[in-house]
């Protein structure tokens, strides 16, 4: 029995889309997603609630072997009829449960010059989003500077973001998820490591 999706698809994928609109203007604000869904384990409900929203028969989508290995393949077949993608480099969206261990950035899509909105966008559920190591951000759509925190995440994560901004405009999006909660990390942000451990939600 497969779990079922929003109650009210047209509303939620409003109300979601809107939040993640909010969340690539304000790189790395926390906001919670206003919706109720039951996912299949070990995908996360704003997780989820991305799939639901992103997806659909012509967004081919990549899931790591945590979610692939899972009911979260057929859920999202049933509920998206999005396509899975047996290599990253195809994927429009990739959805990740286990962050620390999954592939470089290089192999998924980084778009074009001429087309750099053809790129991958990362959805990595981590298990905190206000502990573990802290980074500060800067650029467009952050006064000054702003701190975020999450946990687990590749050890060479800065190095990947430096790297992904270095190719702007082609490069990869990235929509942290931790429960309810999300906060997104577009091409465009400067991400560093800071030496402060624990942050206010933002």
């Amino acid at each position: 029995m497969l779990l079922p999706g929003f109650s009210d698809p047209v509303l939620a994928s409003q109300s979601i889309f809107r939040s993640v609109m909010e969340a690539m203007a304000r790189p790395g604000r926390i906001s919670d997603i206003g919706v109720e869904l039951t996912p299949p384990a070990p995908l996360g409900i704003a997780a989820a609630a991305l799939a639901l929203t992103l997806l659909d028969f012509e967004t081919p989508v990549w899931l790591d072997p945590a979610l692939a290995a899972a009911e979260v393949d057929r859920w999202l077949a049933f509920h998206t009829g999005a396509p899975r993608a047996a290599d990253p480099a195809t994927a429009a969206f990739a959805f990740i449960a286990e962050p620390a261990t999954m592939p470089a950035f290089d192999a998924f899509g980084l778009g074009s010059v001429e087309y750099p909105d053809g790129s991958t966008t990362l959805v990595l559920e981590v298990d905190t989003l206000t502990k573990g190591e802290t980074f500060a951000l800067s650029g467009p759509g952050i006064k000054s500077s702003h701190k975020l925190a999450a946990a687990p995440l590749p050890a060479d994560f800065p190095e990947r973001m430096a790297a992904n901004r270095a190719r702007f405009p082609r490069g990869l999006d990235l929509v942290l998820t931790c429960g309810r909660r999300l906060a997104a990390l577009p091409r465009s942000v400067h991400l560093s490591r800071s030496h402060r451990h624990d942050v206010e939600l933002a």
